[in-house]
């Protein structure tokens, strides 16, 4: 049981916007900011909303340089019909991001799959909303980043070299269980979102999520310092893969990323030549691409999709949670609540970012919810 307060979206919307205009980003921006912020809030997802946006904007974005107002994407020449790969020129992650997977799905229209890799990013938060908005569509979409900071210590050490490095799918099953499967996470045990949220609601974090200072295990996240990766070798294993990938798309080094965030870069000049910026990487691929069309009893690729979830979700697994079922359910939630849902903490937040840039604080007087 959770009660939250209930905030109309049209408020949300104008102080997000409003936020990002006080810090000098384009309209446009701002509406794209607004737009991603209202969906990570929809779909309950606390670790990713416009508290983190703007707080992570403040850290390494446009107060630091880090981000650039106004920046233009600049398209990399490339042989390949269907890949782009682009510089960002540190434009806002999310912008980017509603634009790399437009382009994906234009591409994968054409040529079945399409593929746009990013390089000079700023991290474009939740990787998931992308995917499900291209899955709603009828895609299948795929999305991954380098972290703004090495914040996870690789399994076997005992100092932070890897991004949380997310990455996220997204299936177009609404027509076969009601919602869009979706598998997003980060391949530390929690993101540092998630220890931020559970600072503001002052409760632990889950076993081997984190380690203080001195690298001993901690549930406290007033002293997490350090992540470690989920499933010990294997998400540590995964966090190498993007790493590495975003090396061959260009990435800086983990430990430079994000300026001066780093014990390593602390007080030090970036190395010449260096950079500090995050990479993207998105794909989209059409189903009708991937399909033999033969499937068992004449069935229709749709139908085949409900028969497989049907019998994932039989013998005794009727009560088992698909991927993408938790947001499904919060945006239930707002739907019935009819507005987005907010707890004291993350209000008193939201009434910060509002008195930064002289928006109407959120009112004590709106109604609460309870899940």
């Amino acid at each position: 049981m959770a009660t939250y307060r209930i905030v109309p979206p049209i408020v949300h919307h104008d102080l997000v916007r409003r936020a990002y205009l006080h810090r000098g980003y384009t309209s446009e921006e701002a509406e794209d900011g607004a737009r991603f912020c209202e969906l990570a809030a929809t779909y309950g997802i606390h670790t990713h909303n416009a508290i983190k946006a703007l707080h992570l904007d403040h850290l390494f974005g446009s107060a630091v340089g880090g981000c650039k107002p106004g920046a233009e994407i600049r398209v990399v020449d490339k042989p390949f019909a269907a890949s782009e790969a682009w510089d960002a020129q540190l434009k806002l992650g999310q912008s980017v991001a509603f634009r790399a997977m437009d382009k994906c799905m234009t591409l994968a229209d054409k040529y079945g799959i399409g593929q746009v890799s990013v390089d000079n990013a700023f991290h474009y938060l939740w990787g998931g909303g992308y995917v499900m908005e291209a899955a709603k569509k009828g895609y299948i979409a795929y999305t991954n980043c380098t972290s703004t900071l090495a914040e996870v210590v690789p399994f076997g050490g005992k100092f932070p070299v890897l991004g949380t490095n997310p990455h996220s799918w997204g299936l177009p099953t609404t027509e076969a269980c009601g919602f869009p499967i979706v598998i997003d996470w980060a391949t530390s045990t929690v993101a540092m979102g998630r220890v931020q949220q559970l600072r503001r609601e002052k409760k632990p974090l889950p076993q081997n999520a984190a380690v203080d200072s001195e690298g001993l295990p901690t549930i406290d996240p007033e002293k997490a310092q350090w992540l470690l990766p989920f499933g010990a070798h294997k998400g540590s294993g995964l966090s190498v893969l993007i790493e590495v990938l975003g090396a061959l798309i260009g990435g800086s080094l983990p430990t430079l990323r994000g300026g001066g965030g780093h014990p390593l870069f602390t007080g030090k000049e970036l190395p010449a030549g260096e950079k500090r910026t995050s990479s993207f990487y998105f794909q989209v691929i059409h189903p009708e691409a991937i399909s033999s069309g033969l499937f068992a009893q004449g069935r229709k690729q749709h139908e085949n999709v409900r028969q497989v979830l049907q019998d994932i979700l039989g013998h005794g697994n009727e009560s088992c949670m698909l991927p993408g079922q938790p947001e499904a359910e919060n945006a239930k939630h707002t739907e019935k609540a009819g507005g987005l849902l907010f707890s004291e903490a993350e209000v008193e937040a939201l009434n910060e970012l509002a008195a930064e840039c002289g928006a109407p604080a959120l009112e004590s007087t709106y109604k609460t919810y309870t899940t």
